[in-house]
C-alpha cells in the first residue's frame, strides 16, 4: 500500500532509477517492466502497459544483474516469477520496435537506404543520422562520414535494416532530422546497449573519410 511514495516510483518525472546500478538516468535509456496478471515479469517497450513499474538500464549486463539477483521481487515488493530468456526477449522487441520506427521514417520520406542515395542526401546535409549494418565492408562504410553535430548507428545487420527498407539486405541508410530520428536514435541506443557483445563498440562518431 505504501509503495507509491517509495523513491524507485518516479513516474511523475522525466528520469527513472535503475533496479540493477541505483543510478536514476532519462527514461529513454532504461527498459519498463510490469507484472502480468499471472505474476511474471513482463518487458514493456512502449512504456505503455498498465500497472507500476520498475526500470532496468538497457543494457545486458545491468538485465542480466537485475535477473540473477531477483531484484524484480524486490522492486515490485511482492514475489514475481521470471520467464525464460527475459533479456534475450528484450532485445528482440527493441529491434522489432527500431526497425518498426525505421519503417514508419522511409514511409514517410524521412528515411533513404542505399549509398548512392545516402551519399547524396548527405552531400546536400540532409541527413541527420547515418546508419550502417554490422557487417558491412569497413572500406565501403568509411568512405561515408556520419553528419556534423549528427548521429550514428551502428548495431543493427544488413539483413535488419534490409527489413525496414522492404529489401533482402541494405548497407548504408540515412535518416532526416525530426522527431522520428529522435525515437530512432534512441531506440537504437537501447538496442546497442543489449548488444555489446555483439558487433563491436558502435561507432557513434561514424566513419570519418
Amino acid at each position: 500500500m505504501g509503495g507509491a511514495s517509495n523513491s524507485m516510483d518516479l513516474s511523475n518525472g522525466p528520469d527513472r532509477k535503475c533496479l540493477a546500478t541505483g543510478e536514476v538516468q532519462p527514461k529513454h535509456g532504461l527498459v519498463r517492466f510490469v507484472v502480468g496478471p499471472d505474476g511474471q515479469v513482463v518487458a514493456d517497450i512502449m512504456g505503455k502497459l498498465p500497472g507500476r513499474g520498475v526500470y532496468v538500464t538497457a543494457e545486458r549486463e545491468a538485465l542480466e544483474v537485475a535477473v540473477k539477483k531477483k531484484l524484480f521481487s524486490r522492486g515490485f515488493k511482492t514475489q514475481v516469477t521470471m520467464p525464460d530468456g527475459l533479456v534475450d526477449e528484450v532485445e528482440r522487441q527493441i529491434l522489432r520496435r527500431l526497425v518498426e520506427l525505421l519503417s514508419l521514417a522511409r514511409k514517410s520520406g524521412a528515411a533513404v537506404g542505399g549509398y548512392e542515395k545516402v551519399k547524396d542526401w548527405l552531400s546536400k546535409e540532409e541527413a541527420q543520422v547515418l546508419i550502417q549494418a554490422i557487417d558491412g565492408s569497413g572500406r565501403g562504410k568509411s568512405k561515408l562520414s556520419t553528419p556534423h553535430l549528427g548521429s550514428y548507428i551502428g548495431c543493427l545487420t544488413a539483413d535488419e535494416l534490409g527489413m525496414a527498407f522492404g529489401r533482402e539486405t541494405v548497407i548504408h541508410a540515412a535518416l532526416s532530422s525530426g522527431g522520428l530520428s529522435k525515437r530512432v536514435v534512441e531506440e537504437a541506443q537501447r538496442l546497442q546497449g543489449m548488444r555489446k557483445t555483439v558487433g563491436g563498440n558502435g561507432r557513434t562518431e561514424g566513419y570519418k573519410s
